[in-house]
């Protein structure tokens, strides 16, 4: 299976460190971020989740669930889970995680010792084998909308860290655009102007945009396709 942007993401049945749960199910009426890293107890993956678990109330401020897995078993993950904290300081912002039981984690990390998700969802790293000579996965994102549809996807390498920070950016970004028509221009954060696409028509634009738009009118070619907005 290759999930592309508007794919339904599948309800599967997950075992992870805080139970099994169906996905869809566990998701309810909020967001959900799914990510891949390619084992417990590595380096750059500590730095990652540990990252991430620092993170959480910040995701939760946007009604975004995360969970994150490896090809690892749940006694993998219990065990590893206080490595986490304790290279994260032991106590996030919001105390999910200040003792070292898994289920206070601050979210699930899913058993994929079968391979069957990473393989299933495309998240196999060709080129990174545990010591048995089995593949890890990638360090894989999915972000899931309220409608359980693959919103954006990123993929990348074992070798390299995901930066968190992005990801955030990127969920604002969706999560703005799925309320307005919208797109955000390069480098875009929080509280940057926005563009007003060319599908918004014109007797629209009062409508979305009351505050009113500015449209760029000197590019060689004449055309007036460039709108920006505050909101």
């Amino acid at each position: 299976m290759s999930l592309k942007l508007g794919d339904e993401f599948p309800n599967f049945h997950l075992k992870t460190s805080a139970g099994d749960f169906q996905f869809h199910e566990w998701l309810g009426n909020q967001w959900g971020i799914l990510f891949s890293h390619p084992a417990d107890y590595t380096p750059v993956c500590t730095t990652e989740l540990s990252r991430a678990a620092k993170l959480a109330p910040e995701f939760a401020k946007r009604n975004t669930k995360l969970i994150g897995l490896s090809c690892d078993t749940v006694e993998n993950h219990h065990g590893w889970i206080k490595d986490l904290q304790s290279y994260a300081g032991s106590v996030c912002s919001d105390g999910a995680c200040k003792t070292v039981s898994s289920g206070e984690f601050a979210f699930p990390i899913i058993d994929d010792s079968d391979r069957k998700l990473a393989k299933q969802l495309g998240m196999i790293d060709p080129d990174e084998f545990d010591t048995k000579g089995l593949p890890l996965t990638a360090r894989a994102v999915f972000f899931i909308g309220l409608d359980k549809k693959v919103k954006a996807s990123l993929l990348y390498p074992a070798t390299t860290g995901r930066n968190f920070d992005e990801i955030l950016r990127l969920l604002d970004s969706l999560q703005l655009s799925a309320r307005l028509p919208i797109a955000t221009p390069v480098d875009w954060k929080v509280g940057d102007k926005v563009m007003v696409p060319p599908s918004v028509k014109d007797e629209d634009v009062q409508k979305y945009f009351p505050q009113g738009v500015q449209i760029k009118n000197d590019l060689p070619s004449g055309k007036s396709y460039i709108r920006m907005a505050q909101v």
